[in-house]
């Protein structure tokens, strides 16, 4: 061996041991292998509560239940009752690995309880992912919503969509500031133009829970009157919710509760701020940073601490009605809330709705409103034209317009602006008889008769046809359908007033306010903005447009949207005057005329009541195609006293053009029925329905044999 070779072992017998002591610390330095995120293969599970039960974000009506999966012992201190959670969900029995269920899509869901143990016999699969520590699903709240969705025949998924927003990190990350002190009590203020107006701002403010109706007065102080009921109620150290139909309504309250409470004391929940603003503004909400809310139909599930009253302000707005599944509106859920918390429930409106007036009949609630002096001294004049003084009037046979009109409109000028209400387009006149004007009627089932092409008519609820119809009110035997031309009327009365200018607020652009001069403001209703100072005057045009609709509310909604305008006019000692086109004699015109909504809702309550329609009774609408729809009534258990109605074949959806709630798809034929009950069966009604539509589903129906969909109490049932 040569001395080179020497050296070289020498030197690779002293490498080994160093070469070995850098593996060992190698090895010791190394972590412990951990199980996979969300699918904790391997991971070893929470000592405690190791079962999570998960509501996942499913929204079908067979799997409207909760799932157990297990915790992982690393998301034991996060996965907490309400937080938002991922599971894998959709995994057979055939894929469970070391006693634990793999597989499946990654889904959204939440975690509803920690329980010891499952009653689910199988593996059950661990919790993929806490999304956030946050707690954004309160017990009351979910409460709430499973209430909700048993009243809607929906699924508790979807109604969570509705009651809790999107996620927004930084909303979360920024920490919720210090709630400030309770106010001190209110003034009575405007509130004591009403006979009980200041006892309702005592007891709030006491810490009571009274149940009101409110008529309001004309004028813009029902914002204001709204604030002070909300600042009574913090005054006495409970929250306040506020719920109102639109944008410009919400900015209007808000106005006001700043000026009453001061800056920081509320929130502002609407579908229209960004995801991040909204989120956040909800979660100073549930923190209990602010205690009183205002918004739209979106703030009504929104979690107010230790809720002490919930308002809502003109209930009859189609607003206030939830487009998506399933479709809840806003006053049967703040009157949820009102029973689930036991707090006060303020109704406002200008007008009075059938589904108000039967809360005061049943006692449920106390009416609010002011004396009839009082009405008197704050309303506008109301003076009406009908079909006669046209046919005498030569300026309305060549203009369409009457000359009464004209002088208001003229002397309006004088003065401020004059505001003109023009029925928007879409609406569909209904059959009335041609001598008296009454709406005609089904025989059997009371439902509207609509005109059909070969000049038959037929029920639009029951699809009888009627051959031999004539009014039970006068005898007669003619049927009139109005058309009328408002667009038209519009422009007329732009061109009859060259040097006034004209602004428009409709569906494409709403104004919020106007100036008080003198100007032409033509809007559709609904989108009347509020002039400074009052309106002058205003027109209520082509009457019949919305007193002939097809619709069960035609009267109703369209005293509604009068007396929102009118409201809007100086009273009349300071020269306001409302004039409107319509026939005189008909109900809802003498309601505008006395302004008197609540007699008008009384006794339009008194007759559903005879003829059995809603709100006395309940009602759904199932639709679908023929055989869809044949085959869900055979298989439905409705309670015994239900009444089915129809079917009648609902519209074709055309491309392209406007597509109402619960429309079919486009170019789809589809048939509805209507199922009637008795007031006390409306539950029976929803879970048999809900029970039927959940097999059906589970069975795989709505792919192959088409979609069935049902809607609880829907506003639109002809």
């Amino acid at each position: 061996m040569s001395s080179e070779d020497e050296g070289a072992e020498r030197s690779g017998a002293a490498g080994a041991p160093e070469q070995l002591a850098f593996i060992r610390e190698s090895v010791r330095k190394a972590k412990a292998p951990k199980a996979k995120p969300r699918t904790w293969r391997g991971a070893a599970l929470a000592r405690e509560l190791p079962v999570a039960r998960v509501l996942v974000d499913k929204g079908v009506l067979h799997l409207d239940r909760y799932f157990d999966y297990a915790v992982p012992e690393e998301l034991d201190a996060d996965a907490q009752p309400g937080v938002r959670v991922r599971v894998r969900f959709g995994a057979g029995r055939g894929r469970v690995r070391e006693g634990r269920r793999e597989g499946g899509g990654l889904i959204d869901g939440f975690l509803i309880e920690r329980l010891a143990q499952s009653d689910y016999s199988g593996p059950l699969a661990a919790l993929a992912q806490v999304v956030s520590p946050e707690p954004v699903l309160s017990e009351e709240l979910l409460g709430l919503a499973r209430a909700v969705a048993d009243r809607y025949a929906g699924s508790l998924a979807d109604v969570l969509q509705l009651a809790v927003p999107p996620r927004s990190a930084r909303a979360e990350q920024r920490p919720a500031p210090a709630p400030l002190p309770p106010p001190g009590v209110p003034e009575v203020g405007s509130w004591g133009r009403y006979e009980r107006g200041g006892a309702f701002l005592e007891a709030l403010a006491s810490g009571g829970a009274p149940r009101a109706v409110w008529n309001a007065l004309p004028g813009p102080e029902w914002s204001t009157d709204l604030a002070r009921a909300v600042a009574a109620t913090l005054a006495s150290g409970r929250g306040a919710l506020v719920v109102v139909p639109d944008g410009r309504a919400v900015a209007r309250v808000d106005a006001a509760l700043t000026s009453v409470l001061g800056k920081g004391r509320h929130a502002v929940l609407t579908a229209d701020a960004g995801p991040e603003k909204r989120y956040g503004e909800w979660l100073a909400v549930r923190r209990g940073s602010v205690r009183a809310v205002v918004g739209t139909r979106a703030a009504m599930f929104a979690p107010v601490r230790d809720l002490g009253l919930v308002a809502l302000w003109d209930d009859g707005d189609d607003n206030l009605s939830e487009q998506h599944a399933p479709q809840p509106h806003a006053r049967e859920v703040l009157l949820l809330r009102a029973a689930q918390d036991t707090c006060a429930f303020l109704l406002g409106s200008w007008s009075c709705t059938v589904e108000a007036a039967q809360l005061v009949e049943s006692g449920w609630a106390r009416p609010l409103v002011a004396s009839r002096e009082q009405v008197r001294a704050v309303a506008p004049l109301v003076r009406t034209v009908g079909d006669h003084d046209l046919a005498r009037d030569e300026a309305a046979r060549a203009a369409r317009l009457p000359t009464l009109a004209w002088q208001a409109v003229r002397e309006g000028l004088r003065h401020g602006p004059v505001l003109v209400q023009v029925p928007r387009r879409g609406y569909v006149p209904r059959m009335a008889c041609a001598n008296c004007r009454e709406p005609a009627r089904c025989r059997h089932c009371a439902g509207p008769l609509e005109g059909q092409d070969a000049g038959a008519l037929r029920c639009g609820w029951c699809g009888r046809e009627e051959e031999a119809w004539h009014c039970p009110e006068c005898g007669a035997f003619r049927l009139r359908a109005q058309v009328v031309g408002a667009r038209r009327t519009a422009e007329e009365l732009g061109r009859a007033f060259p040097a006034v200018p004209v602004r428009t607020s409709g569906r494409e652009h709403v104004l919020d306010t106007v100036p008080g001069a003198p100007a032409l403001v033509v809007s559709t209703p609904g989108a009347e903005p509020v002039a400074e100072g009052g309106y002058a005057a205003a027109l209520l045009l082509d009457g019949w447009a919305m007193l002939g609709r097809p619709d069960l509310r035609a009267g109703e909604d369209a005293l509604r949207r009068w007396i929102a305008a009118a409201a809007l006019v100086r009273a009349q000692e300071a020269g306001g005057t409302v004039v409107v086109v319509a026939e005189p004699t008909l109900r809802p015109v003498q309601a505008l005329v006395r302004w008197d909504p609540v007699g008008h809702a009384v006794r339009e309550l008194g007759e559903r009541a005879e003829l059995g329609f809603p709100p006395v009774s309940r009602m759904a609408a199932v639709s679908g195609t023929a055989e869809a729809l044949a085959g869900f009534l055979a298989a439905v258990e409705l309670p015994q006293e239900a009444e089915v109605l129809g079917p009648v074949p609902m519209p074709v959806t055309v491309a392209g053009g406007p597509r109402r709630v619960g429309a079919p798809p486009v170019g789809e034929r589809w048939e509805r029925v209507l199922v009637r009950v008795p007031p006390g069966r409306g539950s029976a009604l929803a879970a048999s329905l809900k029970a039927a539509q959940a097999a059906r589903m589970a069975r795989g129906g709505g792919a192959g044999d088409g979609a069935v969909w049902v809607r609880i109490d829907p506003p639109d049932i002809g």
